[in-house]
């Protein structure tokens, strides 16, 4: 029986429940709704999560109000994306409720919990239902109910958990998409991950190496990027610079040779590189590694039978649109003076063509994030510090990166203004009607006022079959998303795209501007404008080449 709870036993739940969730990270991940490569859940849960265990690791002690601080700012400045933010702040109001405590009891405990929602709610101007919120508050409702009568910490946390399992598998009747595409709420499970590590620690358990339900190929290589991103700070760190993948069809014919074992087969291929994932299906290998010998690991596959899809890719040329680091994203200043400035504006972008257009347009400082790696909250705190100005203004450019945004301007020094920009069209549209000689107040309502006013449309590959609104949706097939809603799908790029325009514009639009990705052609991009020039002749065209990733093409109609 666990009737007091120190500092150090806390520890070890910290690190059980971070190490869980690390495990199932990619399951989380594969439970986003809308089917876009950029499925990123489970990755930001795993970061903040894994940035508090290290503050935990660090700072380890018997006083447990101590060691719920530690957990608490390490949560809080490597907070990435909505769910990370909203995790921190479960914890926030968790910690600060029994900071001053050198040990917590049943009730202390289950109501540090409760105080955690409290906090939570507080941060979000807008909770819905059948989120991680809900998962979080149902599991702590019943956490204080359970302790009122019993002592056993342990206890406390089998019911806080069984509750919380409840209400994930509830959340498809809460939030209509959800029952939709047929998953949970992909934050609720991240959050019961969690809970799991920390019930296994209280009992004396070991969790499974092995995730919980295994991810398709797909699935895990996505996952593995966004891990393996986090490795490098600069590309020549980089030990192995080719992503490799390849897919043999085993043949009885050289079986006879090479026998085949998939465990042998791993090991085999592990000495020519790391990120490695090996999945057999009957008479197909499918191979991930990250490699500098991409030749040997295709002539090693073809021991075993012959290669049907070969796809090598050289990461160091990527690095810098599709990668970030553990603690820090590249932050590309231009540092004229380090004399303290009026006005500084921040920015988020994806994709260096993108970024130096936000530089072009006035941007102190662009942090290299958005779709494939949210920023953390530090990466923005230590991009507001340099940016050295009175009075900043951030624009996120990712509805997915508001809150993160939202979170250091609160913990900044001086006048920190978020403008609210959810995707790079309304991102550039702000920044243009940013004056510099007006007042804070009236640069934010100019700039507020410029989100609305313009359209954004993208379209990206999807990553699983699935059905929303109506629109069936093929695996690798392109869709036209029209202010964050799926409108269009084919399974032609620019077909999609096209279709997607038709959608988007209307008889009052005077131009469209045109980014476009890494996976566009030029050819693409000219059909693209010749069409626009035919259907809608007193539209003007502009083209910017933004070397995103995932996303062929950005529209921004004004």
């Amino acid at each position: 029986m666990v009737t007091s709870l120190d500092g150090r036993r806390f520890a070890e739940m910290v690190i059980q429940g971070a190490n869980h969730l690390a495990t199932n990270a990619q399951v989380v991940d594969a439970l986003n709704v809308f089917p876009v490569p950029d499925g990123d859940t489970g990755t930001n849960m795993n970061l903040t999560m894994t940035s508090g265990a290290q503050e935990v690791k660090s700072h380890i002690q018997d006083h447990i109000g101590a060691l719920s601080v530690s957990f608490a700012k390490g949560l809080l400045m490597g907070a990435r994306g909505n769910s990370g933010v909203i995790l921190s702040q479960l914890f926030r109001g968790f910690s600060k409720s029994i900071e001053n405590k050198a040990a917590i009891t049943s009730t202390e405990f289950a109501d540090a919990f409760q105080a955690g929602i409290e906090s939570a709610f507080k941060a979000i101007m807008k909770p819905v239902e059948g989120t991680i919120l809900t998962v979080a508050r149902e599991a702590a409702k019943k956490g204080v109910q359970v302790a009122r009568k019993e002592k056993d910490i342990t206890v406390v946390m089998e019911a806080i958990l069984l509750e919380a399992q409840k209400t994930l598998n509830r959340t498809p009747e809460m939030l209509p998409v959800l029952k939709e595409v047929g998953v949970v709420d992909s934050g609720g499970q991240g959050l019961v991950f969690i809970y799991e590590g920390f019930l296994a620690e209280l009992k004396g358990e070991e969790l499974p190496d092995n995730p919980t339900a295994i991810p398709t190929m797909n699935e895990l290589v996505s996952a593995e990027h966004h891990k393996h991103a986090q490795s490098f700070m600069n590309t020549a760190d980089i030990k192995f610079g080719y992503c490799t993948e390849i897919m043999v069809r085993l043949e009885e014919e050289k079986l006879t040779k090479h026998p085949f074992s998939e465990e042998q087969f791993r090991q085999d291929l592990s000495q020519y590189g790391d990120s490695l994932l090996v999945i057999a299906d009957d008479d197909i290998v499918k191979v991930h590694v990250h490699s500098e010998q991409p030749g040997a690991v295709l002539s090693y596959g073809q021991q075993y039978g012959s290669l049907i899809k070969i796809k090598i890719e050289n990461m160091r040329e990527q690095h810098s649109s599709i990668v970030g680091s553990e603690t820090q994203h590249e932050l590309v200043m231009e540092k004229k003076t380090r004399e303290k400035k009026s006005y500084g504006i921040v920015a988020i972008a994806m994709g260096e063509g993108i970024a130096e257009l936000f530089r072009s347009i006035g941007a102190d400082a662009v942090i290299e994030g958005g779709q494939t790696m949210n920023p953390s909250t530090e990466d923005i705190l230590n991009a507001i510090k340099e940016v050295n100005a009175e009075k900043i203004m951030i624009l996120p450019n990712n509805k997915n990166i508001v809150m993160a945004s939202e979170q250091a301007a609160e913990m900044a020094d001086g006048e920190i203004v978020v403008i609210p920009s959810k995707t790079v069209p309304q991102g550039m549209a702000a920044l243009l009607a940013f004056n510099p000689s007006s007042t804070l107040e009236k640069n934010k309502q100019a700039m507020f006022a410029a989100l609305q006013h313009v359209k954004s449309g993208q379209v990206t590959y999807a990553v699983r079959d699935t059905n929303i609104e109506g629109i069936a949706i093929n695996k690798d097939d392109y869709m036209g998303i029209f202010e964050g809603k799926i409108v269009e799908t084919s399974s032609d790029l620019l077909t999609a795209s096209k279709q997607l325009i038709d959608k988007m514009i209307d008889e009052d639009d005077e131009i469209i501007t045109i980014i476009y990705g890494q996976d566009a052609t030029s050819e693409q991009v000219d059909e693209l404008v010749t069409y626009i020039e035919q259907e809608y002749d007193e539209i003007e065209v502009e083209v910017h080449s933004g070397k995103q990733p995932l996303y062929s093409f950005i529209f921004a109609i004004e």
